[in-house]
């Protein structure tokens, strides 16, 4: 097949998952630059990106591009380097015409991947892969102590942001990405057959101008949002506090309304066969069951506690009072587990 056999058909690879990836680069600088305007928006975005179907189904095509792309251009300098042979190794002050980001894209490559992992450990691992492992909210990873749902990307520019190595890190891969795309944009239009004289000039300009404005973008973002992450603000706002406050009230009310339900169901149960109250209670309330939802219930009360400091949560209230009911239940059900 010549889109591996020939190196022409792995440079067209190269330059149409190339392709695939900048407009995705230029759509994620596009939807952090909502965080910077309206975080509420960036959160429902974020939201609507978890773990739905389509958002999985285009994840998991993202990854094969960024595989691809990757095998690829290790397999083009492997072949470059043995047409090269002996070649490679004379020392040259500098070759007219050839770019210093050309001569080392496979460098500024390796630095975005490890850039790339860096970001998807602070922020895909957490956001969308947690919601995929687990909905409970007591399995979530913590910002300032508490549990953070995953589709609150604020609190995830909270926790990554305060750190104030993040920036660095963020602006080293940013430049490391701004080489890789100017040469690469570029390319591969150069790959596509638009390389005559008349051409070529427009498209680099293109390229230097596309890439610089993402680029200058994402690190604006990265300032921005370091400075509003030290300050608090995905914690203190109140607008962003009244998104959190929804989301915890909803999941209080479920909580108490399967607690209620279960407890209904297991009465009925013991009346029908008979069974006495307090074996009712030593059985509903010895398992598992109840105790995981203490856990949860008492991590929904810390998250809205320290995320909505500023909003009276009813249904959060509802629920720690539910959950210390049924703590004194649980000591209650064990204490006649001792007397018998």
């Amino acid at each position: 097949m010549w889109l591996t056999c020939s190196s022409i058909g792995r440079k067209f690879v190269m330059a149409l998952t190339g392709t695939c990836l900048v407009l995705f680069v230029t759509f994620h600088a596009v939807m952090n630059a909502v965080a910077l305007f309206w975080p509420t928006a960036y959160n429902s975005i974020c939201g609507f990106l978890g773990a739905n179907w389509y958002a999985l189904v285009a994840s998991m095509g993202l990854a094969a591009l960024f595989i691809i792309h990757i095998i690829y251009a290790l397999w083009l300098t492997v072949q470059n380097r043995r047409a090269r042979g002996n070649d490679r190794y004379r020392v040259t002050a500098h070759t007219p015409g050839v770019e210093w980001s050309s001569k080392n894209m496979l460098v500024l490559g390796i630095v975005v991947v490890a850039f790339l992992i860096v970001h998807l450990i602070q922020f895909w691992a957490k956001m969308q892969l947690a919601e995929i492992v687990s909905h409970n909210s007591a399995d979530w990873a913590t910002v300032n102590g508490a549990p953070a749902a995953p589709e609150f990307g604020t609190l995830y520019l909270q926790l990554a942001f305060q750190n104030i190595w993040t920036p660095v890190v963020y602006i080293i891969g940013f430049i490391a990405l701004w080489f890789h795309m100017n040469h690469g944009v570029w390319s591969m239009l150069q790959t596509y057959g638009w390389n005559n004289n008349t051409w070529m000039p427009r498209l680099k300009c293109i390229s230097l101008w596309w890439t610089s404005i993402v680029v200058a973008l994402f690190i604006a973002q990265a300032v921005v949002f370091t400075v509003m992450a030290r300050n608090n603000y995905y914690t203190t706002n109140v607008e962003l506090q009244q998104q959190y406050g929804e989301f915890w009230s909803e999941r209080a009310t479920e909580m108490n309304e399967t607690l209620t339900s279960d407890f209904t169901h297991a009465v009925k149960q013991a009346q029908a066969q008979g069974i006495d109250q307090n074996e009712v209670m030593r059985q509903f309330f010895t398992d598992p069951k109840c105790e995981q939802f203490v856990a949860s219930a008492n991590a929904i009360v810390e998250a809205a506690a320290k995320q909505c400091p500023d909003l009276t949560l009813t249904a959060v209230e509802q629920l720690a009072s539910a959950a210390r009911d049924v703590e004194q239940s649980i000591e209650y059900a064990k204490s006649i587990n001792q007397n018998n």
